[in-house]
């Protein structure tokens, strides 16, 4: 999942940055206005997290523009403006949510997994593949009940892949997904990775799930 964090507050931003990439993210950061807005039209994100007063282009603007174009990210404000008529405005304008300053980062987390489930319209976080379930709010993956453990990348790696299970996906798809924009796209780490999932969600069980699909990606699928 991949999220983008529009915040001015730079010592705020990174920690939020750090505290998202450890639960699994691949995390952007814009610290104006003007960069968060084009980062947001050009990417293709999962959620983002956006401060209302920034330097260039305030954080309304940015989401009632990004409403207009027709872009369905979700979006979650993140401000100091706390008020019942700033959340109001917030909301109308086309946010998803609104967290008031200070906040804890476990509301937070709980908050954009809440509404990760729901642009996904999933009303269960678990996601099922044969004899396989990976628990994202629990950040645990089982194969046959047997506990398997994963880091974050693999962790990462394994969900994208049950978000599109039967389908193809590419390298870049989830080097877009796992890693934040500045990622080498010549890079193998992808292959690596799934090289390290395989041994750990496939060595030892009757049925592989993940699959390569040679010229092209790859794929979970139980057929």
């Amino acid at each position: 999942m991949r999220i983008l964090v529009i915040e001015d507050d730079r010592r705020l931003a990174n920690v939020l940055k750090k505290g998202l990439v450890e639960e699994g993210y691949a995390v952007d950061v814009a610290f104006d206005g003007l960069e968060g807005q084009y980062l947001a039209e050009s990417e293709d994100y999962d959620l983002i997290i956006l401060d209302l007063m920034l330097p260039k282009l305030d954080g309304l603007t940015i989401c009632t523009e990004l409403r207009r174009k027709e872009i369905k990210t979700p979006i979650l404000i993140l401000t100091a403006k706390t008020a019942l008529d700033d959340r109001v405005i917030g909301l109308n304008s086309g946010a998803d949510d609104y967290v008031g300053k200070p906040f804890s980062f476990r509301e937070l987390s709980a908050r954009i997994h809440a509404l990760l489930r729901r642009s996904a319209k999933n009303p269960s976080p678990v996601l099922k593949l044969d004899n396989l379930e990976l628990d994202p709010v629990k950040h645990e993956v089982k194969r046959e009940e047997k506990l398997i453990s994963l880091s974050s990348k693999e962790f990462a790696i394994l969900e994208y892949l049950l978000c599109h299970k039967n389908q193809v996906v590419t390298r870049t798809m989830i080097l877009e997904h796992v890693w934040d924009y500045n990622f080498d796209p010549l890079s193998n780490v992808v292959d690596v990775f799934i090289t390290y999932l395989r041994k750990k969600i496939d060595q030892g069980f009757t049925k592989p799930l993940i699959q390569t699909i040679h010229g092209v990606g790859f794929k979970i699928s139980d057929e």
